[in-house]
């Protein structure tokens, strides 16, 4: 199976880690793992699921509008006369 299309999660960029360790459903695993398969076939460059997750929450949080509401930088607060 060839993947033509590219993938939301483009290339994965080098950056500096910290580990963290979570559980998730056995379906999301599986699903985690597609995902890295298909990110190798799309971008020649195997990396396991494991990996993928950082880059996915990051993603997603850039793209929550709420999120960046929440956590815009707010102006100064202007000082009475």
């Amino acid at each position: 199976m060839t993947t033509t299309k590219k993938l939301r999660l483009g290339p994965l960029p080098k950056t500096e880690s910290v580990k963290l360790t979570f559980a998730c459903p056995a379906s999301l695993k599986a699903d985690l793992d597609r995902y890295a398969s298909l990110h190798a076939q799309a971008y020649g460059e195997a990396v396991d699921a494991e990996k993928l997750i950082p880059h996915m929450l990051e993603a997603f949080m850039a793209g929550d509008r709420g999120f960046r509401k929440g956590t815009a930088p707010r102006s100064a607060p202007s000082k009475p006369t």
